[in-house]
């Protein structure tokens, strides 16, 4: 299998190569030639280990890499940092849905998931490249990419990574995990604006050819560690396929049964990565696009117009809070058939004008999403609601995922069982979740909040959480969005 950007069809590389630079450079995002079909025997796939079905799936994925390779590469990643053996549990909330938590990584994030393979990923890219750049890793985060991508990649030779994250738009929680991060070759830097503002700097700096020559003649280059990455990409689709296995072994589901996923959507690459799940054979029925008061996606669903022009909201779910969602770029490239023209077209169109349109025939090809929008009070309200019938407790963004199902099922839409993609630990968002649960919280200290909701939840504190207040800031660097350029230029020299 190979990947051809979705800026020039004829812009054709090998996986390691896509995951080497991260981003096409024709300012486009890689997508697969074809997708595999997958010989799914579920009565084998349900007694497969994550690491077993993480072979399985990325196999066809990343066909220049050996057997050797890529069982070293998911054994690297899927090790102890998981506090569960499972690595992604599926929770059952009552018979007609489940939670597939994703959050028992090394951050108590979904990011966790791709992120702890990605480092081993791009070292052996490099490796069948023979590629001897060192890699400086550029990401603009909402709150837990950034922790994620520095936790992988910190002190990994070869490579230095610099996170850019929005001034006060992350939790606390979210902030200090980032600046406590440790590694030689970790920079955290937040940004005088909002995620948008830093991802779109990120991209320009991405596409600056003299930068890029610069960069050369000091024998780096840059790659990407958000899901713009297909090697950030691919690795979420093993969890959809995981998710399902899960459910047959339980007995909750007959085996080539549809089932709906939910999933809280902002950049829109863990979405797009169930669509690859389903473009690649498993029996999805819908997936629902669920996002928070920025319903910059639940508007464009419904009319086909994709619209930035609008207010940014920062709301108590802040890594959905994003009216830029870059992963989209793949899927309306599937849905103009892959017309690169116009799909060049249709993204200028949102640079330069800040809205764009898809016909009522390219519209079409969106049968397999349905899209709900849930406001700050009913993702308070659902959060409340479902820890008093079942005493589980859920993230801020969990909770728009499973309003959003619970809408779309009461009216008919959602019909199949459906798994909640449950993309974060309650403890990376405690003041929200203990306000959602009627908990005078705002006079607390983030210590006294995590206590209480320790107290509440009757879960462990993650071992991310442990001493994680008490730990030393080691970042501390505040810019202007015009200032990331030389910023990225000082740190690659």
């Amino acid at each position: 299998m190979n990947y051809k950007s979705t800026r020039n069809s004829k812009n054709i590389v090998t996986p390691s190569q896509a995951i080497l630079q991260g981003l096409a450079t024709d300012g486009g995002l890689y997508v697969p030639e074809s997708f595999p079909r997958f010989d799914l025997d579920w009565e084998l796939l349900s007694q497969y280990t994550y690491q077993e079905m993480a072979h399985f799936i990325l196999k066809p994925f990343l066909s220049d890499f050996s057997d050797e390779q890529l069982k070293r590469c998911i054994e690297l990643a899927y090790d102890n940092k998981f506090d569960t053996e499972v690595i992604a549990p599926i929770v059952g909330i009552d018979e007609k849905h489940y939670h597939l938590e994703l959050f028992h990584g090394s951050t108590i994030a979904f990011k966790d998931m791709a992120l702890s393979i990605l480092p081993h990923l791009m070292k052996t890219s490099a490796e069948i490249n023979h590629n001897h750049n060192d890699i400086l890793i550029l990401t603009a985060t909402s709150g837990d990419t950034g922790k994620a991508a520095m936790a992988g990649f910190s002190d990994v030779p070869g490579t230095k990574i610099i996170v850019f994250y929005p001034e006060g738009g992350v939790s606390s929680i979210q902030e200090q995990q980032m600046l406590t991060q440790t590694g030689d070759n970790t920079h955290v830097v937040s940004i005088v604006g909002n995620f948008d503002d830093a991802q779109t700097e990120v991209k320009n700096i991405f596409n600056d050819s003299v930068l890029r020559d610069e960069l050369q003649s000091y024998d780096s280059q840059f790659s990407s560690a958000n899901s713009m990455n297909i090697g950030r990409l691919v690795p979420q689709i093993v969890y959809y396929f995981y998710a399902y296995a899960q459910l047959v072994k339980q007995g909750n589901i007959d085996a080539g049964s549809d089932i709906d996923f939910s999933v809280p959507t902002g950049n829109f690459g863990n979405i797009l990565a169930g669509y690859y799940a389903k473009r690649s054979g498993l029996p999805i029925g819908k997936l629902l696009c669920a996002s928070n008061d920025n319903k910059v996606l639940y508007d464009f669903f419904q009319e086909g117009e994709y619209n930035r022009q609008r207010d940014f909201i920062l709301t108590i779910s802040p890594s959905m809070d994003i009216l830029v969602s870059s992963n989209l770029e793949r899927l309306v490239y599937h849905a103009v058939n892959e017309d690169s023209e116009r799909l060049s077209d249709l993204m200028e169109q949102l640079d330069t004008k800040g809205h764009y349109n898809l016909t009522d025939e390219e519209q079409g090809h969106f049968s397999s999403f349905l899209s709900d929008y849930v406001t700050e009070a009913q993702t308070k309200e659902e959060i409340n609601t479902v820890y008093k019938e079942t005493g589980y407790i859920m993230d801020t963004h969990t909770a728009v995922a499973s309003r959003a199902w619970r809408n779309l099922n009461q009216e008919g839409l959602s019909t199949n069982p459906a798994v909640i993609i449950s993309t974060a630990s309650p403890y990376k968002f405690p003041e929200a979740v203990l306000v959602a649960l009627g908990v005078e919280a705002e006079t607390l200290t983030d210590q006294e909040l995590l206590d209480k909701l320790n107290e509440l939840s009757n879960i462990p504190y993650p071992p991310a959480i442990e001493g994680l207040l008490e730990a030393e800031r080691l970042h501390d660097t505040t810019i202007e969005v015009s200032d990331m350029r030389e910023f990225v230029r000082n740190i690659a020299r």
